[in-house]
């Protein structure tokens, strides 16, 4: 598996993917269009994916606007295999190569997300709407992390 930066090529098979996921389903897949992913990849942040034999099997992408991590998703048949965590440390740091501003995400309840981040070191600080956790990552967490 190789993890690489994300090319607009790669939008359709990152939509396949962001589809294709058992947790934090898209309620409506139009919510999410291409022009948004491009916008935050290229404009807002970077994106990398996770491809082997030109399939992608996971994305990831950080938005330098709001210091968030917009997303990180494996398709299900990539799951357990070490690369959330690969995806996960390359965007980091990458991030964190870019601003030392705190960074946040949020997920579901009580999901694998929500348990794989925690993994990762990130602090819980409170609720994001209703039906999500909020969590951040400083650049000093994430030093003492990586080292």
């Amino acid at each position: 598996m190789t993890i690489r930066e994300a090319l607009p090529t790669d939008i359709p098979q990152i939509q396949i993917v962001r589809n294709a996921v058992k947790e934090n389903m898209l309620s409506d897949p139009a919510l999410v269009p291409d022009s948004d992913v491009d916008d935050y990849m290229f404009r807002r942040g970077k994106g990398w994916v996770a491809e082997e034999n030109g399939i992608i099997f996971g994305f990831a992408i950080a938005d330098l606007e709001d210091n968030n991590i917009w997303a990180l998703f494996l398709h299900p048949d990539a799951e357990g295999k070490g690369i959330g965590k690969q995806l996960h440390k390359v965007m980091m740091d990458w991030y964190f190569s870019q601003t030392k501003e705190t960074v946040w995400l949020s997920t579901g309840f009580n999901t694998r997300a929500d348990t794989f981040y925690r993994m990762q070191g990130w602090r819980e600080v409170g609720l994001y709407g209703t039906k999500e956790t909020k969590f951040e990552m400083s650049f000093e967490d994430w030093s003492r992390l990586i080292h």
